[in-house]
């Protein structure tokens, strides 16, 4: 009597992934990520510029009106009614402040708007300026005033 041989079990078809399947999905996932990351980190930065443009909207129109009040511009925030001197704005990007301007305080001011925090990295626009004639430029950053307000 010849003995059989157990018979080897029937392997089934195993489902899943390869690692060069993984791999490639995982090289996919990455050029993705190197591609939205920055163009996400830009369109954050332009978004925050509109903070320090509102604020400096805000502190020329309260200039005008402590102007019309008391005959004379302030360099305090405080007097024009905002929290603290200098005024940071909602968000924390920017630093607002204001000077007094090429003919002195009582006739003029020159505010900025001081990039804060995740804003250190406009080098676009930078810092942003309005003065008491309603002129608007950039103090630093490579664009025009016109691509920045």
């Amino acid at each position: 009597m010849s003995a059989e041989l157990p018979r080897p079990p029937v392997r089934r078809h195993v489902r899943g992934f390869t690692l060069i399947e993984l791999l490639v999905v995982v090289a996919i996932l990455g050029i993705l990520v190197s591609i939205a990351v920055p163009s996400y980190r830009l369109q954050m930065i332009k978004a925050h510029r509109a903070e320090a443009i509102n604020a400096l909207m805000d502190v020329a129109s309260r200039q005008e009106r402590f102007y019309n009040d008391n005959r004379t511009y302030t360099t305090d925030m405080a007097a024009l009614g905002f929290a603290a001197d200098p005024l940071i704005t909602a968000g924390g990007y920017y630093s607002v402040d204001a000077v007094a301007g090429d003919s002195g305080i009582g006739t003029s001011y020159v505010a900025t708007a001081t990039r804060r925090a995740g804003q250190t990295a406009d080098g676009i626009c930078g810092n942003f300026k309005i003065n008491s004639e309603g002129r608007t430029w950039i103090a630093s950053g490579s664009a025009s005033a016109e691509d920045c307000w």
